[in-house]
Formats: structure tokens, sequence, C-alpha cells
């Protein structure tokens, strides 16, 4: 499997181009080209620049001195934070910013051209899956402290959800708690899952003692949805209430939330009576573990 990921990324970076010193047949690397893309007529925040690009900060310090020496790029404090930078194209950088658009829509169409419809189709629906995956890829799930503000958003973003998905709505003090403390080892842990240093997700498991652990706070942002997210938060909440010296988990869903029943199905929980009073809840579920 190692070998052929080696092979296709052999063969990409020589189609597109990244192989050649000056990118598109322009006087800079693809490096340079890129961040100068991303920069867009719009500006960046560096700080958010090198999180899309996924950057070393001494890199990116690099590219955006080389773009700033030629003059297609300015750097400067943000009026609204001096500790934050924000880096905008020049009207050189403008242009050359339209010229690398217009090329790399050639090179693009150099790919395409050759092919038959139908290989091109082939070729739109893999690239397609392949850049889903690799999207997947790139996603981060680590233990996090619940009152860390990345953790506070994933919480904030889940009770929204139900508020508006639920037919009641939903008040996160009228269900069984999931305190901070109870999400804290030893107590428990909360996961959060970040993309380009964006939360994205969170689960959490709670330990109680012998009994099964209880699995909480389940949230995928809707925009990374379909990238098989839900699955890993729920097989890691899974490996450490494993760890954690736990036999089984259990949980409990609304009927609306029909994805989340339908995952728990596949995953191998079996639906069983009633284990708690939560108000909000039509299914609870509980698995056995390895």
């Amino acid at each position: 499997m190692v070998d052929q990921v080696r092979r296709f990324n052999r063969v990409v970076t020589q189609r597109v181009g990244a192989l050649n010193e000056e990118f598109l047949a322009r006087d800079r690397s693809l490096g340079q080209a890129r961040v100068l893309w991303e920069i867009g007529p719009d500006g960046s925040d560096v700080r958010q620049l090198r999180s899309r690009l996924d950057l070393d900060s001494g890199y990116l310090s690099r590219l955006l001195r080389a773009l700033e020496t030629d003059g297609l790029v300015v750097v400067t404090p943000s009026g609204a934070d001096g500790r934050v930078r924000t880096c905008r194209l020049t009207g050189p950088g403008s242009a050359e910013w339209a010229e690398l658009d217009r090329r790399a829509d050639v090179a693009a169409g150099s790919i395409l051209e050759p092919l038959s419809d139908r290989q091109r189709t082939s070729l739109l629906a893999a690239m397609a899956e392949v850049e889903r995956l690799m999207v997947a890829s790139m996603v981060q799930v680590a233990v996090c402290d619940p009152r860390e503000e990345q953790a506070r958003y994933c919480l904030r973003s889940y009770f929204d959800e139900l508020a508006e998905r639920f037919d009641s709505g939903f008040d996160p003090a009228a269900g069984i708690p999931a305190s901070d403390a109870e999400m804290t080892p030893p107590s428990g842990l909360l996961l959060v899952a970040s993309l380009h240093d964006e939360p994205v997700g969170c689960g959490a498991v709670i330990f109680h003692g012998e009994d099964p652990a209880h699995l909480r706070r389940m949230w995928v942002d809707p925009a990374v949805r379909g990238l098989g997210l839900g699955r890993r938060l729920l097989a890691e909440l899974e490996r450490h209430a494993t760890a954690g010296g736990a036999g089984a988990v259990r949980l409990e869903t609304n009927r609306n939330l029909g994805e989340a029943i339908a995952m728990y199905r596949t995953a191998g929980y079996r639906e069983v009576p009633a284990f708690n009073d939560e108000p909000y809840a039509h299914h609870w579920f509980e698995k056995k573990l390895a």
C-alpha cells in the first residue's frame, strides 16, 4: 500500500509540473506560486495562510519575503490586532495572480485534452474521491481539555445543531449532564478532531468503574461530513474505553439523528432497553468491546 501511494505521488508531481524549477513557466517555485494564489484578490491572514497550507511558519516567512522582494505582496499588521499580520497582493501581484490562474487552467486542460469523454469522466470521479480521502487523512484527532476554546466551540456547535434538529429544541441543562470534570482524565476524556488547526468534530467517553463506559457529545461539522470522521471518532472512543478497562460502551440518541443511528448499528451496536432517563433520547445502544 505504501509503494502504491508513493507511485501515485511520483506520477502526480511529474504530471502537474511540481518538479519544474519554474512552476507553470513562471519565474518562481511551486511554493511561491501556491502562496501567491492562496493570498488571492481578497488577501489573507498569515496565520490562516499557514494553517490552510500546513506550512512551517519559518518556511512560509521565507516564501513571503521572496514575494515581497519581487514586489508582488505586502505584509502588514492587522488594523484590529497588531500581533496579526495580513498579506495583500500589490498591483503587479494581482496581474501575476491572474496570469498564474490562466496558466493553471491551461495546464489542467492539457491533462484532460488527450483523453476520451469516458476517460475524462473517470478521471474527474477518481480525483474527487482522492481529494475526499486526502482531506480525511489530514484530520487530526487528539484528547483535549474540555475547557479549551476548541473544545468549547465543538460543544457549542453540537448544542446549537441539536436545538435545530430536535422536535422540542434542546436545552443542555434539561438533559443528563456531561461535566468538564467527567470529560477529564481519569474520569473520562474528550476527543477533538481538527482540520487545518480548526475544530471540526468531537466525542467524549465517561468511565463508570466496572459498568459500561458512556459515549457522549458526538458531533461532526456539516462541512466535513462524508469523510468518515464520525466512524473514526467512534472507533477512537471505543479504543480509549478499552484502554480504560471498560468491557462495553453505551450511548443514547434522538430519533431525529437518523444518520447517527445508522452508523451505530453498522458499527456493531445493538439496541437495548433504556438505561437512563435522558429526556431527549428515543434509542439506547450498547456494544461489547474486545
